[in-house]
């Protein structure tokens, strides 16, 4: 089969690999439809996050038709359409069991490799370095899914895959952000990032009774979409000093609820502390960009709570003394994608969200390494790229 792979930073190739095959009773495979860039697979490609080698498959948002199944699946058949969740869980673990999927005990192969930089491993993750399982990815045509039962969706509508295939990663995880946020009716809301997780968290944090929703980006099509699209106030980054415009906007107060969007490949406004930041990581003393978490929690109102579903790879500087005196409530996390998956189907299914607004780009899987370029530097309008397999 044909399929993305990582050659080291910045090099990502379409090469050729076998077909996956079943290799436990609860496996399936699917012939992959329809497969997107995540921004986080930006933070893979730009060398942010530990333990890719060289052969590894990408990508975490597949969908696709089910070829065929191990002796122990019951919930889907061959021919199926399916969505799949770009975490991986078991299902039977403590941590399934409180539908914390995302914490799953034991879908990661190899959990020394993130205990030793955790603590604790996580669960596995699609494409995502063997620091989450080396489980390879879904950037190709055909896909092996463990935990097949628990870790897909059917789609029996028409409807095309354009319309549900981000049930796999973003929205479920925009709408967690927001969901994590503890919005009350009528809170101020400020999202950092337009891309499409923060897109979807704009449209989340309207369905939870959020009075007013800003966003902060500084790439104008981004910002037009969300004003489009999201309904939200903007802000340029570029051009105006976040904390107190945010000041100004808020009455002086702040924002209720704050959430970064956007993690370890933030930029800064300020070069000086970029220049700053860029020795940090050239002494091995910080491995993330942390501008938006800075950000976030000097301008979140006293008593508010910060929501991150922005992936963070190790250590950030962070003002840890604001946080704790303004007494804010942090809530962060992998998404728990297998919790969201029915009522995210159903709300789209009644036409509640339509989840293809925001893909600008939809191309062959051969010009994925292009589509990385294009996407990391925004170039040609790009927010949301689609692969065809």
């Amino acid at each position: 089969m044909r399929a993305l792979t990582y050659h080291g930073q910045g090099d990502v190739r379409v090469d050729t690999h076998p077909d996956p095959r079943i290799e436990k009773p609860t496996d399936a495979i699917i012939r992959v439809t329809s497969t997107a860039i995540c921004g986080s697979d930006l933070h893979l490609f730009d060398g942010y996050i530990a333990m890719m080698k060289a052969g590894d498959i990408i990508g975490h948002e597949p969908m696709g038709i089910v070829e065929e199944v191990g002796s122990a699946v019951k919930n889907i058949k061959k021919g199926d359409r399916v969505v799949v969740s770009f975490t991986i869980s078991c299902g039977h673990c403590w941590f399934c069991e409180q539908t914390l999927y995302s914490m799953c005990d034991n879908s990661n192969p190899k959990p020394e490799n993130a205990e030793a930089q955790m603590g604790h491993s996580p669960a596995a993750v699609y494409g995502y370095s063997h620091l989450l399982g080396g489980i390879p990815g879904g950037q190709a045509e055909f896909l092996r899914v463990p935990y097949a039962d628990l870790g897909t969706i059917k789609i029996e509508s028409d409807l095309p895959d354009e319309k549900v295939l981000f049930l796999s990663d973003i929205f479920p995880t925009g709408y967690m952000a927001a969901e994590q946020a503890q919005i009350v009716a009528g809170d101020t809301v400020a999202i950092w990032g337009c891309g499409p997780v923060g897109l979807f968290t704009m449209k989340s944090a309207w369905m939870m009774g959020a009075g007013r929703v800003i966003a902060i980006d500084q790439v104008p099509e981004r910002l037009q979409m969300a004003r489009e699209h999201c309904k939200v106030e903007t802000i340029d980054f570029s051009k105006d000093d976040v904390l107190e415009k945010l000041k100004e906007m808020t009455g002086g107060r702040g924002p209720d609820r704050c959430i970064d969007a956007v993690g370890a490949e933030s930029h800064a406004s300020n070069m000086v502390a970029a220049a700053a930041d860029t020795l940090k990581q050239t002494a091995h003393l910080q491995t993330d960009h942390p501008y938006v978490l800075q950000q976030a929690i000097m301008s979140c109102r006293k008593g508010g709570t910060l929501s991150i579903p922005g992936v963070y790879g190790s250590t950030a500087t962070i003002p840890m003394g604001a946080a704790m005196n303004k007494g804010l409530t942090f809530k962060m996390g992998q998404t728990h994608v297998q919790r969201y998956l029915e009522p995210l189907l159903e709300k789209v299914n009644k036409g509640e969200i339509d989840l293809s607004f925001m893909i600008t780009h939809t191309e062959p899987l051969e010009n994925a390494p292009e589509m990385y370029k294009k996407f990391r530097d925004k170039e040609d309008g790009c927010i949301k790229v689609v692969l065809k397999p």
